[in-house]
């Protein structure tokens, strides 16, 4: 694998598929309900000979609420700053699809969200729309940390 090329975030494509289940897979993650989420999973590709996903995240959209989920770095390309790219396009994304809220679930990051601006929440302060979500309902287990972000329609980010 060659890890000099910096890689490049765009959205999934439908073959992709079978990449991200791997890196999702690898992480321990639930892939649960992820395939129904493709039109707004994005990817990180190499750009060298080889191209490769070596990253992925996934937003589950309900009207002006989101869920975050599945954000995934392959091991030799963690430590570079690629998840904190990854979840800000994802966050990018929501906003441009009209999302006012993100919420998500963690049993191993609740120490990386907050960079972004996540605060904890409790489960139960999840809006209705987003406990429809089979991570919600039945893929995470109830010890998660539930946690949640107020996007700005202004488009500022959270900082690193």
């Amino acid at each position: 694998m060659s890890r000099t090329s910096t890689p490049e975030i765009a959205p999934a494509r439908p073959d992709d598929f079978a990449a991200i289940a791997d890196l999702v897979r690898q992480a321990s993650l639930p892939l649960d309900g992820l395939r129904e989420q493709m039109g707004a999973a994005l990817v990180a590709r190499t750009t060298g000979e080889t191209v490769q996903i070596v990253g992925t995240v996934a937003l589950e959209l309900y009207g002006r609420e989101a869920l975050l989920r599945s954000l995934v770095v392959a091991s030799p390309w963690r430590g570079r700053g690629l998840g904190l790219a990854l979840a800000q396009a994802a966050l990018e994304l929501a906003r441009s699809r009209g999302v006012e809220r993100v919420f998500l679930l963690t049993e191993t990051a609740a120490g990386f969200f907050p960079r972004l601006g996540f605060e904890p929440v409790e489960r139960s302060a999840i809006p209705a729309s987003v406990q429809q979500s089979v991570e919600l309902r039945s893929a995470c287990p109830a010890s998660a940390q539930a946690m949640a972000l107020s996007l700005s329609v202004t488009g500022s980010r959270g900082t690193p």
